[in-house]
């Protein structure tokens, strides 16, 4: 490694009542893959906008092969080789992936015209390098997530990269994918290009990184070689304190009273037959592979999707449940693995989308939303769950992950759930986050609510849950107790074996 093609020193950058960055340093070099560590809020969003032009520090430089630098736009950053792949992929999904890939870069012919031949031999060669089959004439809307991943980085290549930002690339791919992933990153790495690799995910940074910058409330917090850092390191870096309880103990045990029972639910794509119960005060993990049906039964047991057939029972008393809103009658909460596209309405107010769902509750005179009861409600769950605003006003989409995920938990608790839902709960939001969403869960079946947890981390299910389900292919395969399940077990049951 021949010294440092970035450097970025004492960073500093304001936003109104906001102090997002403070003296911040921020160095990678030639060929290096560097993990960007750091809670949800902790300014890796705000340092690496600065990187790509779409901010201005107010205060320190950037050099970029040991030249000074001024960042005007991101076509300035563009034009340096520097590109960034965000989580939602920002691809146009009516055009061809050979037109995504060049899309604002075309390959001009003699007289600069367009040149279709030209333009897919050159799509072919960065897919070849690439090691993918894609047919550059497919539209992107018909190519899978991993698929539509390697035509941003084709995309990204086409620019001449030189330094390859990717912001939690692996969040929607499987462990294969990943593993894809991970081999052309290296791939990359070894022609040259440096790469800076975001990711809440511990396990992943440990083996594809070679060193780790650690933010924490828009500071330097550490800087270490991956060889020498573990999880327990890395956790106290970004949380400023030992997190050895990740998962809060319990208080109360399930009582022996049925809350809820789901009797032979059958319903597209695929789920066939299902019954279960969960007790008052009761965790049920729900576990499975990705397309096992899980998300569906959530859809179909809360009316977002209609059922063939089967019943649902509240404490022993049948309830008809045909759309979202009986499932709220109900005091039945779904809170869905998409947050920004099914749960939340980023451009509201914390205050707005916490009381969304319970506005009949809520009104006064004239059937008027009463203004001290929405105040008495919205205060009542910031306080309650340590939602981090600064004020009930707030747009929502200035929040962090893990404070998005907490005003999505109690718009749900703002119905006073008997029955929780909870779809992939802690997808997204750093481990700090996860460790209060854990104490949440935990307090609330302590209080007696009946939750199910769909999760596709298994240490996640196995910790949290007081019983866990698992299905596969549209069908519940096992039910365990804590104490006799193992990721092993799990794993068996989710593939279908016997």
């Amino acid at each position: 490694m021949n010294g440092y093609l970035v450097e970025m020193m004492g960073i500093t950058k304001r936003f109104p009542g906001v102090q997002a960055l403070s003296n911040v340093d921020f160095r990678i070099g030639r060929g290096e893959i560097v993990c960007l560590l750091g809670e949800n809020g902790a300014g890796k969003s705000t340092l690496m906008k600065i990187l790509t032009g779409v901010y201005r520090p107010d205060e320190g430089e950037i050099l970029f092969g040991g030249e000074a630098i001024r960042l005007s736009s991101t076509r300035d950053a563009y034009e340096r080789g520097i590109n960034i792949i965000f989580q939602e992929f920002n691809l146009c999904p009516n055009l061809s992936a050979m037109e995504n890939v060049f899309l604002g870069n075309e390959n001009r012919g003699k007289g600069g015209t367009f040149s279709y031949k030209a333009t897919q031999r050159r799509a072919e060669e960065y897919f070849r390098r690439l090691k993918i089959d894609i047919d550059p004439s497919t539209p992107v809307n018909r190519l899978g997530v991993a698929q539509q991943q390697m035509v941003e980085i084709a995309k990204a290549l086409a620019y001449d990269t030189k330094v390859l930002i990717m912001d939690e690339p692996t969040s929607a791919l499987a462990d294969k994918e990943i593993g894809n992933l991970f081999g052309i990153m290296r791939d990359l790495k070894a022609r040259g290009i440096s790469i800076v690799f975001i990711s809440h995910k511990l396990d992943e940074v440990l083996s594809i990184t070679d060193r780790v910058v650690v933010l924490r409330d828009g500071h330097n917090s550490g800087d270490i070689a991956t060889r020498d850092a573990d999880e327990d390191k890395l956790i106290t870096m970004m949380v400023g304190r030992e997190l050895s309880q990740l998962y809060a103990p319990r208080k109360n045990p399930p009582s022996s009273e049925i809350a809820v029972e789901v009797r032979h639910i059958s319903g597209p794509p695929n789920i066939r037959d299902i019954s279960f119960t969960v007790r008052k005060g009761e965790i049920v993990g729900l576990a499975g592979l990705v397309g096992a049906g899980r998300t569906e039964l959530a859809k179909l047991i809360i009316g977002a999707v209609r059922k063939k057939r089967g019943e649902v029972t509240v404490f022993g008393k049948p309830v008809e449940i045909r759309t979202p809103a009986d499932s709220v009658a109900a005091h039945i909460a779904y809170l869905p693995e998409d947050r920004k596209n099914s749960a939340l309405i980023l451009g509201m107010s914390a205050r707005e989308n916490i009381t969304m769902s319970i506005h009949d509750r809520i009104t006064g005179l004239f059937r008027l939303i009463s203004v001290k009861k929405e105040i008495a409600v919205v205060d009542t769950y910031i306080r309650s769950l340590s939602v981090k605003v600064s004020s009930r006003e707030q747009c929502v989409e200035t929040l962090s992950g893990g404070n998005q995920q907490k005003v999505v938990i109690a718009k749900s608790l703002a119905i006073e759930p008997w029955f929780l839902i909870l779809d992939e709960p802690t997808r997204g939001i750093d481990v700090g986050a996860k460790a209060e969403v854990h104490a949440i869960i935990a307090d609330l079946a302590d209080r007696g609510v009946a939750v199910l947890v769909i999760s596709s981390e298994l240490p996640e299910v196995l910790h949290l849950a007081d019983r866990i389900l698992v299905m596969h292919e549209g069908g519940i395969t096992m039910e365990m107790d804590r104490e006799s399940a193992n990721q092993e077990t799990i794993m068996r049951a989710a593939v279908g074996s016997t």
